[in-house]
């Protein structure tokens, strides 16, 4: 991208940033951009060199005005200088397994494996640009919460008293219209390469942020361990009120390589002998019923593309349900959650975790999304693995609760997915 390009890009987040500032008065979260009037560093870019971004190189093709209103940014928090957005990468010694992260939205950009011949290939759906992770609507890779999926009527009762929450329609979904994956959060470790490379991101999301309650302490890690082992850390802390936490990873996952086309020739076995029921709204009906003798039921290894016919989401064929995840106890234990097989690459992937649900999405709204290096994503062309909390836990006493205490156990949802050929 041309330096104009990322002024342009950089103007926009600006722009963004203000617009929100006024709305929720809160501090401003860009970070600033332009040396000639500000001693705070640059950040546009990761701190690695490959992805940085020069003030200088900045300054020379914006337009004073704009060079102006970039570091007016400043003005709305003198913590903006340690919440610049980055690109952070982690890569294994052998130079065949890698990940980009970002610090907006704590999101998975790339993964990076080799198939059965050792090609390598990236098998996450994205963007090329963090300008494009801002403004696209696809949660591609993101963490999605306070609470992910949906809460029905954002409402719910929490010790006697009824929380209102800021809605999305009928429905808040993913934990409103900005979530967290719509923020950006702080980086406190990077360690880029070694035996485990890993990164941890920290966001705190203050009391009735987005309708919840209390103050939340949030941290993320992803790491890479031998031999193509990806793991994610998601831990939460109340800090002074009850609250619901369920937070999801949203990596829309394409064994075949993210521009490979749909997946409907991929295997996939979920390892669940119950589901969740939903109305039309998508809100579960507050049943947990058996996958015996229904489309949902894929304890076998079955092609994607037999079934997506056969199950429908909010009117659109294919998956968007949540598993009641076998064995699961509330002792935290990482159980076996899914494999995902694409014949075609030899690649499969199995995902273990810790959490009672799983929401499996086969992309059935995805539609004409331009995506990295040109690719245009469409209908079925990834197959999502959402391990959480189950869809509306707040309404539903019969689910697993999803509430955290200060004073109680802190949220903690661990992720292993293991990659092989």
């Amino acid at each position: 991208m041309s330096d104009f390009a990322r002024s342009t890009s950089i103007t926009k987040l600006t722009l963004k940033c203000l617009a929100e500032s006024r709305l929720t008065r809160k501090k401003c979260w860009l970070p600033a951009y332009c040396k000639p009037y500000t001693r705070l560093r640059c950040g546009y870019g990761a701190p690695h060199p490959h992805y940085s971004v020069h003030c200088r190189a900045m300054a020379r093709v914006a337009p004073f005005p704009i060079a102006l209103l970039l570091c007016l940014a400043l003005a709305f928090g003198a913590d903006a200088a340690r919440k610049t957005v980055g690109v952070y990468e982690l890569k294994n010694k052998e130079g065949d397994f890698s990940i980009k992260v970002t610090n907006w939205g704590a999101t998975l950009m790339s993964v990076l494996v080799p198939d059965a011949k050792g090609n390598l290939a990236d098998v996450v759906l994205g963007y090329d640009t963090l300008a494009e992770y801002v403004d696209g609507s696809s949660a591609f890779g993101t963490v999605v919460g306070r609470v992910a999926n949906r809460i029905a009527n954002g409402s719910f009762v929490l010790d006697g008293k009824t929380i209102h929450l800021n809605k999305d329609g009928t429905t808040v979904l993913h934990g409103g219209h900005r979530g967290f994956n719509r923020v950006i959060w702080t980086v406190k470790e990077y360690v880029p390469c070694g035996d485990s490379p890993f990164i941890t991101l920290y966001y705190r999301s203050f009391d009735g942020e987005q309708g919840f309650p209390g103050d939340l302490d949030v941290y993320v890690t992803y790491q890479l361990s031998s031999p193509y082992h990806l793991i994610a850390r998601m831990n939460a802390t109340a800090l002074n009120k009850a609250t619901p936490v369920n937070l999801a990873n949203h990596a829309y996952w394409n064994l075949g390589g993210h521009g490979s086309g749909d997946v409907l020739g991929q295997v996939i076995q979920v390892f669940a002998s119950r589901y969740t029921p939903v109305d039309r709204s998508m809100i579960p009906t507050g049943e947990v019923a058996p996958v015996s003798g229904t489309p949902y039921d894929l304890r076998a290894p079955t092609r994607l593309g037999s079934r997506v016919r056969l199950v429908s989401g909010a009117g659109m064929a294919g998956f968007d349900i949540n598993y009641a995840m076998d064995g699961w106890d509330v002792d935290g234990g990482l159980r076996k959650v899914a494999a995902v097989r694409d014949p075609a690459s030899g690649r499969a992937l199995e995902l273990w975790a810790n959490q009672p649900g799983v929401q499996l999405y086969t992309s059935n709204w995805l539609s004409g999304v331009k995506g990295k290096g040109g690719a245009v994503y469409g209908q079925y062309g990834a197959v999502c693995l959402e391990t959480q909390g189950f869809p509306d836990a707040v309404n539903h006493p019969n689910f697993p609760s999803v509430i955290v205490r200060p004073t109680g156990v802190a949220y903690r949802h661990d992720m292993l997915f293991k990659f092989s050929s």
